[in-house]
């Protein structure tokens, strides 16, 4: 018997022994705050929400006699909470902001204002539990799509919705180039080396993962540095609130200087990613059996725990992520994981690994069911956790017998990109998290939100975290009406009769897996034009969506003018004429429907700049605000605008990080879309047939090219002056007669205002 065989024999005689107990591992993972600074934290967070006033009425108490509950009373005028930690009791004070105050906070915008006088009283002691250990937060990839430009200012925000949402079980991944950049100068690479290896911001999620190199960058210390400062404030305030951060680990990936220096180390290089060449792809695996591999991932923990001050004892390692492994043989893949598990706890031997179960949906054809087994059994029970990371639509637990008893968390993926455009799968959520918990031999430890980008349908997310903290299935309509009376902080028969259309349409994909583009979420707009078609939704009618927009409108008069009304103002308009403009393609008198596209894309860029959660401004201010030197915000900008619109720099994942934000509408958006109209025209003209390939070489050379070198002016604004209300009328008056619905229609216009609008575009036909 060869020593890896044994090795890997005598770890599955191990687990056999072990089987079934990984809680008595988990008691391990606890907070190491005291009851007194956790109560510190939360009450912190409360003067954070509330104003002055109102935060005094609010009373916290941390003990570890409510370990089973938490419990909410109003007394003396005062509202006490009473739990066992920060989070379950933070939990509990937004469960009473939400239910008794009408009272809405969100990732983009809040309905706040002052507490109602007297506060709103419980009639009987209301008790709160939660159904899963852990509630985990959190993509690899949002790091570089959502979370790459912000500062302190975000990030505590961002924190406090955590907790405020039940999230105990956080990643916290920023700052480690700085812990990376040390130990591999240590083993004698270069600046220069570790300028070839790191990517600029924009693709960090990317180069951890091993996917590229190099893209972006360089990444300069005070980058590095700024980032570890932002990643102790980070780990600090999660701490105190008794949050559970989640490291990252050693997958394997290594710069090329550690191949030179040390050569008779055992390392691949991994075929190239998703349509880039090896000028930033091709990147250098270190194989988990060599002994090197334990010798860097002892020293990147040991350096973190001397950094941050210990640790909590879960890291996040994904070895294979979008990468093929270099054998199927199941000794290998054993032996690799449990090289990878050895690396951890030879540092820190209460270490847990923490690894998402994308792999094996994204490359089902090579994880089979002997490759799976052989992956997460070698690892003892208990002491690693798979994130069923897109459970919504392809449950991995229910194909893997419960992961072969390793504890998993069912998490909502949802969001690819970050891309804007309604979708759920409600029915899914509301049914789904129970089902696997209660499933015949389920290992089912948790629930998880795992979103590439935040900022699009907060409905689903605050929905998926409700139901996952309580474990228990709701009644939709009447959550649904409850969540428009606190978004918006009165009821209002249209604004709910406008969210429950959705609700029951667009948000409430029944069918299995996922759609078959991503174009049928977004709409076409941010879709390279092509002759290609993707078609229709087929899980909701899209004229349905036209008689929520009746009713929003409507609702608008009674509305108060708060964050969330403007908010939900520029997205629904957003949504309607995103896919109002798959209405005005049409190869017949292509010539007027391309003027009409013309101007429904000003239209869509006018009401997208009045707030500034969809312009491109923001994200690029906020780009250029990261940076400490001219040159740097350059390329930052550069970073920031290829992202978001050809990925790679010839276009490798072309649109994929795609966003409905003015300007990019305008700028980028639209002169592609009136390049192709102008092809179109032209080949109609000369009876030919339309030349594809030279459409797409004139406008990556004349659109999109440009559109990432161009740079925006220091002093340019994140939102313009006009009224979203004003404009959102302005829309609504104009285009519901061009998108009428079914026999029922329901819009507001007058007889008058309708036929004025009918004269006006007979003349454009």
């Amino acid at each position: 018997m060869t020593s890896s065989l044994a090795t890997v024999v005598f770890v599955l005689l191990f687990i056999t022994s072990c089987a079934g107990n990984f809680e008595e591992v988990f008691t391990d993972i606890k907070t190491e705050a005291s009851t007194g600074s956790q109560e510190k934290a939360i009450t912190n967070l409360v003067k954070r929400i509330l104003t002055g006033q109102d935060s005094e009425l609010i009373r916290i108490k941390i003990d570890p006699q409510y370990a089973t509950h938490t419990l909410l009373k109003t007394a003396n005028g005062s509202l006490e909470v009473s739990s066992s930690n920060a989070v379950d009791a933070a939990y509990g004070f937004n469960y009473y902001l939400k239910y008794f105050c009408k009272k809405h906070i969100s990732w983009a915008g809040d309905n706040l204002g002052e507490l109602p006088r007297p506060l709103p009283p419980i009639k009987t002691v209301l008790k709160l539990k939660s159904g899963v250990k852990f509630r985990y937060y959190q993509n690899v990839c949002t790091y570089s799509y959502s979370f790459v430009w912000w500062n302190w200012a975000r990030w505590e925000r961002e924190i406090d919705w955590m907790v405020l949402n039940g999230i105990n079980l956080p990643l916290a991944f920023t700052g480690q180039e700085m812990i990376w950049d040390r130990i591999y100068k240590s083993l004698g690479c270069s600046d220069q080396d570790m300028n070839n290896h790191f990517t600029g911001p924009a693709y960090l999620a990317w180069g951890r993962m091993g996917n590229v190199k190099g893209i972006g960058g360089p990444l300069s210390n005070s980058w590095k540095e700024q980032q570890l400062v932002l990643q102790h404030q980070i780990l600090t305030r999660m701490r105190s609130l008794g949050m559970i951060p989640v490291l990252p680990a050693f997958a394997g990936h290594i710069p090329q200087c550690i191949t030179k220096i040390f050569p008779k180390a055992n390392y691949s290089v991994l075929a190239p990613w998703s349509k880039f060449n090896c000028t930033y792809s091709c990147t250098y695996l270190l194989d988990p059996n060599d002994p090197l591999f334990r010798k860097i991932g002892a020293m990147f923990i040991s350096e973190q725990m001397k950094e941050y001050n210990g640790t909590n004892h879960i890291y996040n390692s994904d070895v294979f992520n979008e990468m093929t492994p270099k054998s199927s043989d199941v000794e290998y893949l054993a032996s690799t994981s449990y090289a990878v598990y050895k690396a951890m706890v030879s540092t820190d031997p209460k270490a847990i690994w923490l690894m998402q179960g994308w792999l094996f949906y994204h490359a089902s054809w090579f994880w089979k069911d002997e490759q799976i087994k052989a992956l997460l059994t070698a690892v003892p029970t208990g002491r690693m956790i798979i994130l069923d990371l897109f459970a919504e639509s392809y449950p991995l637990y229910k194909t893997t017998n419960s992961f072969y008893g390793q504890p998993f968390i069912w998490c909502m993926l949802h969001n690819f990109g970050g891309n804007l455009g309604f979708y759920g799968k409600i029915d899914h959520l509301n049914r789904d998290p129970m089902e696997a918990y209660n499933s015949d031999n389920s290992s089912m430890i948790g629930i998880g939100i795992t979103p590439e980008g935040i900022n699009q349908n907060y409905l689903v997310y605050e929905l998926m975290l409700e139901i996952g903290y309580s474990l228990q299935s709701v009644d939709i309509g009447d959550w649904v009406n409850k969540f428009v009376e606190r978004r918006y902080g009165i009821y209002n028969e249209h604004a709910a009769a406008a969210w429950q259309i959705f609700a029951n349409t667009v948000l409430n994909d029944t069918e299995l897996g996922k759609p078959s583009s991503k174009v049928l979420i977004r709409g076409p707009i941010c879709k390279r034009p092509s002759l290609s078609i993707a078609g229709l939704p087929r899980w909701y009618v899209v004229n349905s969506q036209l008689a929520a927009w009746d009713h929003f409108m409507q609702a608008l008069r009674g509305l108060p003018d708060s964050e969330t009304v403007r908010y939900d103002l520029v997205d629904i308009t957003r949504q309607i004429l995103a896919f109002g403009h798959d209405k005005a393609y049409s190869l017949s008198r292509l010539q007027h429907f391309g003027d009409m596209m013309m101007d429904l894309f000003d239209d869509l860029n006018r009401i997208l700049s009045t707030n500034p959660h969809f312009t491109l401004e923001s994200w690029i201010h906020k780009a250029k605000s990261a940076a400490s030197t001219k040159q740097e915000a350059d390329l930052f900008e550069m970073n920031a605008r290829q992202q978001i619109t050809l990925w790679g720099e010839n276009g490798e994942i072309l649109d994929y990080a795609d966003k409905h934000w003015s300007t990019l509408v305008s700028n980028y958006y639209k002169p592609r879309w009136r390049l192709f109209i102008s092809f179109l025209v032209d080949a109609l003209k000369k009876g030919k047939e339309f030349n594809h390939k030279k459409f797409q070489q004139q406008v990556f050379a004349n659109v999109e090219k440009p559109f990432v070198s161009d740079r925006m002016s220091d002093d340019a604004v994140t939102s313009s002056t006009e009224d979203p209300f004003h404009v959102a009328e302005e829309i609504y008056e104009k285009w519901r007669y061009l998108l009428p619905s079914s026999k029922n229609q329901n819009y507001h216009l007058t007889k008058n205002l309708q036929e004025a609008r009918r004269k006006r575009f007979k003349a454009i036909l």
